[in-house]
C-alpha cells in the first residue's frame, strides 16, 4: 500500500478496533481508550504507514496486543458486555422474547468465560468476518492454532447451551 489516508483508511476501522478490544477486556471505557490510543499511534506513525501491508491487520494486532497489555496489570474479572438491551421482535408473544433475551444473555455469559485465546478467535471470525489467515496474523498464531480455538469455543458454548435446555442445569 502506498498512500493511506488517516480519515480513508484508518478511521472507518475504529468499530472493528473497539469491538475486538471490548470482546478482550469486557470493559467499555478501557475499551475506548484503547481505540483512542491505537489512534495516536497510528496518526504519529502515519509517515511510515506507506510500507504497511494491511493497515487493518496492523492496527487490529496494535488493538489485541494493547488489550491483552491491560487485562494482565489489572487482572479483571469478566464483566457483561453491554448494559444494553437486546432488539426485541415486536410481533413475538412475551413469553418467547423473555426465552429469547434468556437464552441471549447466557451466550454472552459464555462467551465472556471463555480464554482469551478463544475469544478473540470468535469475535474476529464470527463476528468481524476475518479468515482463518488474517485471524493468525493479527493473533500471531498459526492457522491449525486459530481453528483450534474456535472449534473448541464453539463447541464449549454448544455443550453448555445443550446442558441447560436439556437438563435445566
Amino acid at each position: 500500500m502506498n498512500a493511506i489516508s488517516f480519515r480513508e483508511d484508518v478511521l472507518p476501522l475504529k468499530d472493528k478496533i473497539f469491538r475486538l478490544a471490548l470482546r478482550i477486556t469486557l470493559d467499555r471505557q478501557e475499551a475506548e481508550d484503547i481505540v483512542q490510543d491505537i489512534l495516536m499511534r497510528i496518526w504519529d506513525r502515519r509517515e511510515s504507514l506507506g510500507e504497511v501491508e494491511s493497515i487493518e491487520a496492523l492496527s487490529l494486532t496494535m488493538c489485541r496486543n494493547l488489550a491483552l497489555d491491560h487485562i494482565k496489570s489489572k487482572e479483571k474479572s469478566n464483566i457483561p458486555l453491554s448494559d444494553a438491551p437486546p432488539t426485541e421482535d415486536r410481533e413475538m408473544p412475551p413469553d418467547m422474547l423473555l426465552i429469547r433475551s434468556e437464552r441471549l444473555e447466557a451466550v454472552r455469559k459464555l462467551f465472556d468465560s471463555l480464554p482469551v485465546p478463544q475469544r478473540e478467535a470468535i469475535q474476529l471470525r464470527d463476528i468481524e468476518g476475518k479468515s482463518y489467515a488474517e485471524i493468525a496474523q493479527i493473533t500471531g498464531q498459526s492457522e491449525a492454532s486459530v481453528k483450534v480455538n474456535i472449534f473448541r469455543a464453539r463447541q464449549y458454548i454448544r455443550k453448555q447451551i445443550e446442558k441447560k435446555e436439556n437438563y435445566g442445569l
